[in-house]
């Protein structure tokens, strides 16, 4: 049976855990309302840009030939899967499932006779995929010292990502992340990025007619790698968002489990304390009796 001093040694140690955990929720409050309003901000940018390029797809003549990045190689044997996820932990399960979505794939992939490459945007998804797939894991992006995430970070991933394609690395490329949705639900979502993606009816029945200058190819040449930037940068701030909210959701429920073990510990030290009061008093009694 542990002692008073133990007990109060760990009552006290369990508030100060207590008040970091709610710091932490405070904090994590503070950052989402900001990372919330950017991850809606971009939502309708990105999916102009894929109605855009699906409706030049679309257009396209049949004796013109596609950009690789919409077409894609012809074959489907190498597959490069960018796994973003976060640079810190205590957000619940939020990098665990996104890795265990990439996993899924990579496992279902492999077993297809298919080469698998991962590109880890995040330190967490690198962690928690380096056990089972190290040999696969090419690159690790390293986002930690960047305080507010912009275009230009997604831009360095796009540009790296096409040069990859460009010269024969991978044939398809998929990106996994969290979409948010709300504070307490967060949904895992793996996007095709190469080649792209497009909804069949979109692709086969534009819904208006344009005439375009330059030509369908020419625009399609220069809109695709910048298209691969912003839907990288769309995922990161998705992340970024899931993130916050799913850390201020863990951290309000470690503030709350604190609070009941402070109570359980509080009410065995007064029982432990009541217990040695009273054993002290039967012998004294005890004494005073014999006297």
């Amino acid at each position: 049976m542990p002692s008073l001093k133990d007990l109060r040694n760990r009552i006290a140690s369990v508030k100060a855990t207590q008040k970091i955990t709610k710091a932490m929720q405070m904090v994590a409050a503070a950052k989402l309302r900001r990372a919330q309003t950017a991850a809606e901000s971009a939502r309708p940018y990105a999916e102009r840009m894929e109605q855009v390029l699906a409706s030049l797809a679309g257009s396209i003549g049949p004796g013109a030939q596609a950009p690789a990045l919409l077409a894609g190689t012809g074959r489907e044997e190498v597959h490069l899967l960018i796994v973003c996820t976060a640079e810190r932990g205590l957000c619940g399960g939020f990098n665990a499932s996104i890795a265990r979505l990439a996993r899924e794939s990579a496992t279902s992939l492999m077993a297809q006779g298919k080469t698998v490459k991962i590109l880890c945007i995040g330190k967490k998804g690198a962690d928690l995929l380096r056990r089972q797939f190290e040999r696969q894991i090419v690159e690790v992006v390293d986002l930690r010292g960047v305080r507010t995430l912009g275009f230009e970070n997604a831009d360095a991933i796009g540009r790296k990502l096409v040069a990859l394609f460009q010269a024969g690395e991978f044939d398809v490329c998929t990106l996994f992340f969290s979409r948010f949705k709300t504070v307490i639900s967060q949904i895992p979502t793996a996007q095709k990025l190469i080649p792209l993606a497009l909804a069949s009816d979109e692709k086969a029945a534009p819904q208006a007619v344009y005439e375009y200058e330059p030509d369908e190819e020419q625009i399609l040449a220069t809109l695709l790698p910048r298209n691969i930037s912003v839907q990288v940068l769309r995922a990161l701030l998705e992340n970024a968002a899931s993130e916050q909210g799913a850390r201020m959701s863990a951290m309000d429920s470690a503030s709350r489990n604190a609070g009941e073990m402070i109570k359980k510990q509080t009410m065995k030290y007064n029982r432990s304390r009541q217990a040695m009061i009273t054993k002290e008093l039967i012998e004294i009694i005890s004494g005073a009796e014999a006297l």
